[in-house]
């Protein structure tokens, strides 16, 4: 069997189990049409080559003495990359900081381990936002990556290495990729990828370089749902190390539970679409589904208006707290104090480290913690947050789930993304901030374009639904 005709992840493992694949030789292939891509800035660090071949070797000789090595390797053979805030022992991990520049990891996080326990081979690092900080990616220090289906626009943010290499590479590949507030929703829907964000608690975070402890939830990107929802299962469950984890069901697409299908499509959603060809293909993508016997039916989210500003100054508030030990002293770069007062050293070290998004939302959520603007501020967020969570509810009481585009308009032009203030950035996640401040899981699937460039739609589901909405994602097909 010749590389090209291996079309998806699992033909990879089945490959093996027959003998019908070279693997070296797959992989050879992979690497070189990597380096290939270097200028378009997916990757940050590349696993090395010679850790690869050895564990090509090892995985090859499992699979001769166990026929039945899938049953305990799903992930037997496939090439994975992980977004670059999650740590990988031996392999650089920067969190798209200089101020991590240097940090070589000494342990895998959980999502790592799981991984290649079930057979995966880690062949990178993607590129991202600065701790997650932008909705483009373009606040990523080690370059910022290009869109697979046109160099001069976005691949969205934070996950942006994550989906645009997901969706440019020609070989068959799952990436590791994480969200906050739209971060694996975005960049999918920009780049014409499957984006699995779970809910919050189904993967386990230990290991990872945190943006929002409340908020941050690892989820799986591919170029078809069967390919992400593998590496989810493998994935997904209780870890002792992540007191927030909970024990899940595996995902099966079964046709018998993609029957009888109710869904909700919030005005408020609607209303916020900017792009009238995304519009088009969302009213496609509706037409679609009702032919396929789907209820459809319009509903109000009337918190949709308080989702970004509640978001925001929660996880700036998060952040700030989260980035406070990047200080040059146990974490972060290190330089010779020179008799610095320790406020000093400490403020010259993250002036020269971080960039300028990571300093505003430092500076915001310093603010928005300090007394006498925590009630003001703080506490009221997490009181709207609450309502939110029970807005969701009062849906998901009704309809198994909520359908919108993924984003309100498709890939922006850097030379657009220049013109936009912070503000104006931070409003476009106005579809993707509501279900992550809820924890509830959401999946970007693909269809159709707009202006020759993807677009994505977005189901949410209630919590520990993944699926209920996997399922309904099945249906919408161009």
């Amino acid at each position: 069997m010749s590389n090209k005709s291996v079309k998806s992840c699992l033909d990879i493992s089945n490959s093996i189990v027959k003998g019908e694949i070279d693997l070296s030789s797959f992989y050879d292939e992979f690497y070189e049409e990597m380096d290939k891509l270097t200028s378009r800035n997916y990757i940050i660090t590349q696993a090395p080559k010679n850790k690869t071949q050895e564990r090509i070797k090892e995985l090859e000789e499992e699979a001769k003495k166990d026929k039945d090595i899938l049953k305990k390797k799903p992930l037997l053979g496939i090439p994975v990359t992980i977004k670059d805030c999650i740590t990988t022992k031996g392999i650089r991990t920067t969190a798209g900081s200089k101020i991590l520049d240097e940090y070589i990891p000494v342990f895998d996080a959980t999502v790592v381990e799981k991984i290649q326990e079930a057979g995966g081979i880690i062949v990178g690092k993607t590129s991202m936002d600065e701790f997650g900080f932008g909705t483009f990616s373009t606040n990523c220090a080690y370059g910022i990556p290009k869109n697979p289906f046109d160099i001069e626009r976005s691949c969205g943010g934070s996950s942006g290495g994550s989906c645009g290499f997901a969706g440019k590479i020609s070989l068959p590949h799952i990436a590791v990729a994480e969200s906050t507030g739209g971060s694996i929703s975005c960049p999918s829907s920009f780049c014409g990828v499957f984006g699995i964000t779970p809910t919050y608690g189904r993967v386990s975070r230990w290991g990872m370089i945190d943006y929002a402890s409340s908020f941050d939830k690892i989820g799986t990107v591919g170029t078809n749902l069967e390919d992400a929802l593998l590496l989810l299962n493998v994935i997904s469950g209780i870890d002792k190390r992540d007191s927030t984890t909970v024990e899940s069901e595996k995902i099966v697409l079964d046709k018998e539970k993609q029957k009888n299908i109710s869904i909700a499509i919030p005005k408020e959603y609607i209303d916020a679409i900017e792009n009238k060809d995304v519009l088009n293909q969302f009213n496609n993508a509706k037409e679609s589904l009702k032919k396929q016997g789907v209820k459809i039916e319009e509903v109000s989210l009337k918190t949709t208006k308080y989702a970004v500003s509640c978001y925001y100054i929660i996880a700036m508030a998060e952040a700030s707290t989260n980035l406070a030990k990047y200080c040059g002293l146990r974490y972060g770069m290190q330089e010779d104090p020179k008799n610095l007062h320790f406020d000093k050293y400490f403020s010259q070290i993250r002036t020269k480290y971080f960039g300028t998004e990571t300093k505003r939302r430092s500076i915001i959520g310093t603010y928005i913690r300090m007394a006498g603007f925590r009630d003001k501020y703080y506490l009221k967020a997490m009181q709207v947050r609450t309502l939110i969570i029970k807005d969701f509810k009062r849906i998901f009481e009704k309809y198994d789930a909520i359908l919108s585009p993924t984003m309100p308009i498709i890939a922006p032009k850097f030379s657009e993304i220049e013109k936009l203030s912070p503000k104006q950035i931070y409003s476009l996640d106005i579809l993707t901030v509501g279900p992550n401040l809820a924890g509830f899981p959401t999946i970007s699937v693909p269809f159709g374009k707009a202006e020759n460039m993807p677009v994505g739609m977005q189901l949410i589901g209630n919590h520990l639904c993944e699926e209920k909405i996997a399922n309904i994602a099945s249906l919408i097909k161009d």
